[in-house]
């Protein structure tokens, strides 16, 4: 999937007014069938199947509060074939609306900025709940999993939850992930997918609970370790790429502790500083003598990134791309610069010396960094709400999205308010 890209002066650029918000409508039934059609063939050839429990709880026409944990973009998929016969609005990241906003918007879309403050998404749901009778459908972690498992989610959600005061479901995939990870280069393995669709939380229930006890309830019905559910479920990924990419996650040698020399190529991963060479195998086990799951090795990075902080050590230096985005018409490049990631938070300047943003370690809980944005490559988004900055850099064997994603994390944590 590729998007508009347009080449702009910076000044020229901040100076348009920032059009990111579109009210919503009711969703179209015929794109709702649609979805669903155009979604079957996918489905069928990963054997979907799905089962339900407690859903005779939930009224036909009431509107609910869909939650999805989010591993690709099959989980659209499921979500159009399970929800095809009540209307719905989807939360989506507005870079998704580019070129296609008054579609994605008949289709249902409601465009939210991920991980940045935004004002109008809270009023969009309440409206698309209250005045259009509409259910929501939401990805909370709002962010593909890098390592196969759950990714933070905000303290807001139990607050929010109150606020909707509709019943909650859950939809939990299962082979979503093994299906087509995120770091794998788009290349699909040959993996069965299913879903459990469950009513989570009555009004009632949500009215009783404080919200700590509901973001209790959320984070341990998120929590998943898609490596391991592999494993326990006995499930083959033979492919010969299956690896490809895998140095997106897995960027630190164990052996050497250097960064940014990892190769995931075929079924293997290698570091090109000191030779030392590993299998994914088909089970979704690591040959490492250190780390049997991917997930283990990605924790003990966030560990060393968290000590890097502490100590003050911790930074980042990127020469990049810079696309901004501030209305859906299209995305513009706007020049050339050096995003700087350190204990102080973000610090982004170029464009001939026009552009010098600074965003703090508090801003965010976490981060939107991906891999191969659009086609365009690894890339680091910040911002706030009128203006959002896409950061490519330049050298992309060299660019560590996924540390940087761990640094804003640790960071959240640590620095004072």
């Amino acid at each position: 999937m590729k998007i508009k890209v347009i080449e702009k002066p910076y000044e020229e650029v901040a100076g348009m007014e920032s059009k990111l918000h579109i009210r919503p409508i009711r969703q179209s039934p015929f794109f709702r069938k649609l979805m669903k059609t155009l979604s079957a063939p996918d489905l069928k050839a990963v054997n979907f199947t799905y089962e339900t429990d407690g859903m005779d709880r939930l009224k036909k026409d009431e509107p609910a509060l869909f939650l999805m944990n989010h591993s690709s973009f099959t989980d659209l998929e499921i979500a159009a074939t399970l929800l095809s016969d009540r209307q719905y609005h989807i939360i989506c990241t507005n870079d998704g609306l580019v070129g296609k906003a008054g579609l994605m918007s008949r289709i249902g879309c409601i465009p939210a900025k991920k991980f940045i403050s935004d004002m109008y998404l809270v009023k969009d749901m309440k409206y698309a709940v209250d005045k259009l009778n509409s259910s929501i459908l939401m990805y909370p972690e709002a962010s593909y999993s890098f390592d196969g498992c759950e990714t933070p989610l905000p303290d807001s959600l139990g607050k929010f939850l109150k606020l909707l005061k509709v019943p909650v479901i859950m939809i939990r995939t299962k082979g979503s992930f093994l299906r087509d990870p995120l770091y794998n280069c788009l290349q699909k393995r040959n993996v069965t997918i299913s879903a459990k669709m469950s009513y989570l939380l009555s009004p009632e229930e949500i009215e009783q609970k404080s919200t700590d006890e509901l973001n209790r309830i959320l984070a341990d019905t998120f929590k998943i370790d898609n490596f391991r559910e592999q494993v326990h479920d006995g499930v083959i990924v033979s492919e010969p790429f299956r690896a490809d990419g895998l140095h997106r996650v897995l960027f630190k040698c164990p052996e050497c502790e250097t960064e940014g020399e990892m190769a995931g190529e075929g079924i293997k991963l290698t570091c090109k500083h000191c030779g030392a060479s590993l299998e994914l195998t088909e089970e979704g086990k690591l040959t490492s003598p250190k780390f049997k799951y991917v997930s283990d090795w990605y924790k003990w990075e966030r560990d060393c990134v968290h000590d890097e902080i502490v100590r003050g050590d911790y930074l980042m230096e990127l020469d990049v791309d810079i696309i901004m985005m501030v209305n859906f018409d299209a995305v513009y490049k706007v020049g050339k610069g050096k995003l700087i990631h350190d204990i102080n938070g973000f610090t982004l300047t170029g464009c001939n010396g026009a552009l010098n943003y600074h965003q703090s370690p508090k801003s965010s809980y976490s981060l939107y960094a991906d891999y191969y944005w659009y086609e365009l490559g690894d890339m680091i988004s910040i911002g706030d709400q009128k203006k959002q900055f896409y950061c490519i850099p330049t050298d992309q064997d060299k660019a560590i999205v996924a540390k940087a994603r761990l640094a804003a994390e640790e960071m959240y944590k640590v620095s004072p308010s």
